[in-house]
């Protein structure tokens, strides 16, 4: 199959994105074979991804935001494939593309085509992947409880706006987190495992993560006394507490909830009491900017056993 072949998964509701429609038309006079499938049910990318496999695409392009990304990352990631996957970010807050640099603009997204890809780390938990960051506590009850309509009105802010509405709903929650050489314990308002560095429409948790290391940044926010007022200030300035956060890098983490946890994965719910994460090295390759901030800058990656 020619290497100026692609086939872009677009999330359904980009059908009549006149951008996207523009882009491809752009690299098609360009010469490439760029081929169109659109989601319309859950399931579908994971569906998409196999048929594109089998039918030989090197190159598969992910139109949507941070879930659709995960569902392809994730169905790219169960095959032992060449594949590489480029990220034409569609959504609300894209979160993983803006912590990589990757252009929102979706012409642009697709000039990555053209550049190497480069072999990324994945995280898992509970036997689901994620690309981008789990986060756990009051941050991501916002983040799944802000609605579509929100979103469409306010974009990004609508997480700010839905989280400043819900102080009546907030109680920090009393965890235990260990892994090599690290343990920590006590009540948290707000957890972020993360092979990106950002979530929840920008708000930077993990603000040093590299997503080429072999491990995965935790970031702790303890729950300080007066729990409300620090976090109308967390959210008001983007997680900016930064002297408050307590912060690890390893390559896997346990974590154990007296009253089970809610964790997001990229949008995925995953709720429980034990629960491990762990890193995925060189699980997938991504076509991202040379100068990707998630990018180690050293060409050999020392990566833990």
């Amino acid at each position: 199959m020619s290497d100026r072949k692609a086939l872009l998964i677009l999330h359904g509701k980009q059908a009549l994105n006149e951008e996207v429609r523009a882009a491809v038309e752009n690299r098609r006079e360009q010469g490439w074979e760029l081929a169109v499938r659109l989601t319309w049910e859950a399931g579908d990318a994971q569906r998409l991804v196999n048929e594109a496999l089998a039918a030989g695409y090197r190159q598969i392009i992910a139109g949507g935001g941070d879930g659709t990304l995960r569902d392809i990352a994730e169905a790219m990631a169960a095959h032992s494939t060449p594949a590489s996957l480029v990220l034409m970010p569609l959504g609300t807050a894209n979160d993983f593309a803006r912590a990589a640099g990757v252009p929102l603009e979706p012409g642009e997204a697709l000039d990555l085509l053209d550049v190497t890809p480069s072999a990324i780390d994945l995280g898992e938990a509970g036997g689901q992947v994620f690309l981008n960051m789990a986060t756990g506590g009051f941050g991501s009850q916002v983040t799944a409880n802000t609605s579509e309509e929100l979103k469409k009105v306010l974009g990004g802010a609508a997480y700010l706006f839905t989280g400043l509405s819900r102080f009546s709903e907030l109680h920090a929650a009393y965890g235990e987190l260990h892994g090599p050489d690290f343990h920590w314990r006590g009540e948290l308002l707000a957890l972020g495992i993360g092979n990106g560095r950002q979530a929840g429409g920008g708000h930077v948790l993990c603000p040093q993560a590299l997503a080429d290391d072999g491990l995965l940044d935790i970031s702790i926010l303890p729950a300080p006394q007066e729990v409300v007022g620090t976090l109308k200030s967390l959210l008001a300035d983007g997680f900016g507490i930064e002297s408050m956060f307590v912060r690890a890098r390893l390559p896997w983490v346990e974590i154990k909830a007296s009253e089970g946890l809610f964790i997001n994965l990229d949008g995925e719910p995953l709720e429980g009491d034990n629960l491990r994460f762990s890193a995925r090295p060189a699980a997938l390759r991504v076509h991202l900017p040379e100068t990707s901030p998630l990018l180690s800058a050293t060409e050999s990656v020392s990566r833990p056993d």
